[in-house]
């Protein structure tokens, strides 16, 4: 069973970056896939990024394309995300997630696929 830390949040101004980190226990994180998801407040959890287990596949939710990339780095069992052109809108708990899967149709954007969630960290972007 993997436990999931993120870390990296905090307060930020509109167009600043942020990089967040998520660390999971245990020897098989390289046969999970991995997502970030994030939720406001009022409003439902929203697919940010994920990737599959080697990497090789990502994707994206439309609000942040092209100003969020997700990474991942198996020998230090961590997943990341790099959110650049930071707006206010982005402002939100943001939440690793991870699933136990070897397969090409992840990642996935439902939040109900995944397994294993973290604590969440909060991500704050003043105007």
């Amino acid at each position: 069973q993997a436990q999931l830390v993120e870390s990296g949040g905090g307060l930020v101004q509109a167009g600043g970056s942020l990089r967040l980190s998520c660390a999971a226990s245990g020897r098989t994180f390289s046969s999970y896939a991995m997502g970030w998801f994030r939720q406001a407040p009022g409003k439902e959890r929203e697919f940010v990024a994920g990737v599959n287990w080697s990497g090789a596949r990502t994707a994206y939710g439309d609000s942040v394309k092209g100003r969020f990339t997700i990474s991942r780095d198996n020998a230090k069992n961590t997943v990341y995300l790099q959110m650049n052109s930071l707006k206010p809108e982005d402002t939100a708990v943001y939440y690793c997630a991870g699933k136990l899967i070897l397969s090409s149709s992840w990642p996935r954007l439902n939040p109900n696929e995944y397994e294993y969630w973290g604590q969440g960290t909060q991500v704050t972007v003043s105007s």
